[in-house]
């Protein structure tokens, strides 16, 4: 009998991150860490053989620890999740929705639900992560006290949903990436892929116009740039890329061979495949 992979991910049982590893992998052993640095430790220590971590949300925008720690990690990519956010307003058994008085979660859980949050008159208050913010109040057991969390939070620390799908938004979605130690990229041609990578550009003048130009001369889809202080500095900027397709395709080798000429550093961090929840975003053709 094969024994289960486990999954390192940040946050306590019935996070997000937790459902998105059911979903994904769903006979794999999910391994919570406190911290994302603990995750990104359990993976490049063997303890954990992937990792699924948040790096981006529809409605919160990206999720800014991964971004700094990803690159400095020296893991690979090897594919993406998507996971559609359902927020539930949860208190202590026999608890009313009237009892309430505050509300805990993470800040983005919180920002994403201050419609009914406004609606109720309840206080918020920041816990570390939605899942942690359920276990406390169901410890607690205070009836005044209620939880921002998934239903998976509910059902593991016992508490009761007095409110359903709460989130403001309806397309509120987490993008989670795939994370391993060894670098294992995608077949060429085997169907629509994403390149990841980092950049720094050199320190000369439009050298970061000149970097990009060959992935519009060649016809790539940028899908993600975002650019990033490096080590406090404020002239040091590393960039932070999601392009469509393969680096072996011509018109992507092309692309990067030109944006290596003008970059000091050039590292791709994965060549993995598009998930096919990309296409309820993707724009339609005019």
């Amino acid at each position: 009998m094969t024994t289960p992979i486990k999954i390192a991910f940040q946050g306590e049982p019935g996070a997000n991150s937790h459902i998105a590893i059911a979903e994904a992998f769903p006979d794999a052993t999910p391994l919570p860490c406190a911290t994302f640095e603990d995750a990104l430790a359990a993976i490049s220590s063997g303890e954990a053989a992937l990792g699924m971590i948040p790096i981006e949300n529809s409605v919160a925008g990206r999720v800014a620890d991964i971004h700094h720690l990803l690159p400095q990690s020296n893991l690979f990519i090897v594919g993406e999740w998507f996971l559609p956010i359902r927020h539930q307003l949860m208190g202590p058994r026999g608890a009313k929705l009237d009892d309430i008085k505050t509300v805990e979660s993470h800040v983005h859980a919180i920002g994403q639900c201050r419609r009914i949050i406004r609606k109720l008159g309840i206080r918020p208050i920041v816990a570390g992560d939605t899942a942690g913010a359920a276990r406390i109040v169901a410890d607690r057991g205070d009836k005044s006290c209620a939880a921002i969390a998934s239903r998976l939070a509910a059902d593991i620390y016992g508490l009761d949903i007095l409110a359903e799908d709460i989130e403001d938004e309806s397309h509120n979605t987490t993008r989670f990436v795939i994370l391993a130690r060894e670098q294992l990229w995608a077949a060429q041609g085997s169907g629509p892929l994403v390149t990841t990578f980092v950049f720094r550009v050199r320190n000369l003048p439009a050298a970061l116009y000149k970097a990009l130009g060959g992935f519009a001369t060649n016809g790539v889809n940028m899908t993600k740039l975002e650019s990033y202080m490096v080590e406090g500095n404020f002239f040091a900027t590393q960039f932070y890329a999601d392009v469509d397709g393969h680096p072996d395709d011509r018109n992507l080798a092309f692309a990067l061979e030109e944006l290596q000429f003008f970059s000091k550093e050039l590292r791709i961090v994965g060549v993995y495949p598009a998930h096919p929840f990309r296409v309820a975003f993707s724009e339609k053709a005019e």
